[in-house]
């Protein structure tokens, strides 16, 4: 379960990449264009570019549904945990707190 989300946010933040290097060179291109374009091809290179974005904003969305909801899960999982066991998650809370203090006191 935590190899497959792995793999899957690297696969979105593999294809969000591709999609920014690509808005990027777009954008390049917007602003080169902007110089030397008339009307009409400026208006068609700005086209492109907010299409370019569209989609990169649709790609991170998508991107980050599954992690969200593997989020969720985990926070209901630990909730019911804490619930059911309470004074074992105190003494975790207790042990982690003593352990970051002792750390932090070293230094």
């Amino acid at each position: 379960m935590i190899n497959q989300s792995a793999k899957q946010l690297d696969q979105a933040s593999s294809r969000i990449a591709a999609d920014f290097r690509a808005m990027i060179a777009d954008s390049e291109d917007l602003l080169k264009a902007a110089t030397t374009m008339s009307g009409e091809g400026l208006a068609a290179a700005r086209v492109k570019f907010e299409d370019k974005v569209s989609r990169a904003k649709t790609a991170l969305a998508e991107a980050s549904q599954p992690m969200l909801e593997k989020t969720r899960e985990t926070a209901a999982a630990a909730n019911g945990y804490v619930r059911e066991h309470p004074w074992s998650a105190i003494g975790v809370a207790v042990a982690a707190g003593l352990l970051v203090g002792f750390l932090a006191a070293r230094r």
